[in-house]
């Protein structure tokens, strides 16, 4: 099965803006995430519309963020993902018109949206800036000790 890893992906990619001045190009994005250009700025379009980044173009443009990451729950980015799928799990529709599998069907469905309740309860507790915060000199450590900007 393939797994969404969107989420975190543009978390990374959030945390990383807010430790950058000047706009961060998509290409540049692209290589940190391994993935093409052109995904990434339909990804970061998303965040735009939700108002987490703007973007600038031509020469020097680029990807910033537009509100402070203490601002931001990871729900709200989850969100502007278009809440993506959590589980494989799904319903049947072998036999639609048996009660039998409707009621299994029901009882899945439940389930899942119990789990998904949680989930983005969880997330609606933290912030992106609180990702960086319980690890932040370890952070500067470390980036202090590379000559390039993302990790």
């Amino acid at each position: 099965m393939r797994t969404d890893s969107r989420l975190p992906r543009v978390l990374h990619v959030l945390l990383h803006l807010e430790q950058i001045e000047d706009p961060v190009t998509s290409d540049l994005i692209g290589q940190m995430l391994g993935m093409n250009s052109s995904l990434v700025r339909r990804t970061m379009a998303g965040l735009r519309d939700a108002g987490f980044v703007s973007s600038t173009k031509g020469h020097g443009g680029g990807w910033f963020l537009a509100r402070p990451l203490t601002d931001i729950t990871l729900r709200e980015v989850y969100v502007a993902l278009g809440s993506p799928n959590l589980f494989a799990v799904g319903q049947s529709d072998d036999t639609p018109t048996c009660l039998l599998e409707k009621a299994a069907n029901a009882a899945t469905e439940d389930a899942l949206n119990a789990a998904r309740e949680v989930f983005v309860a969880a997330l609606d507790k933290t912030t992106v800036a609180d990702l960086a915060n319980s690890s932040r000199e370890q952070i500067e450590a470390f980036q202090a000790s590379q000559d390039q900007t993302f990790a």
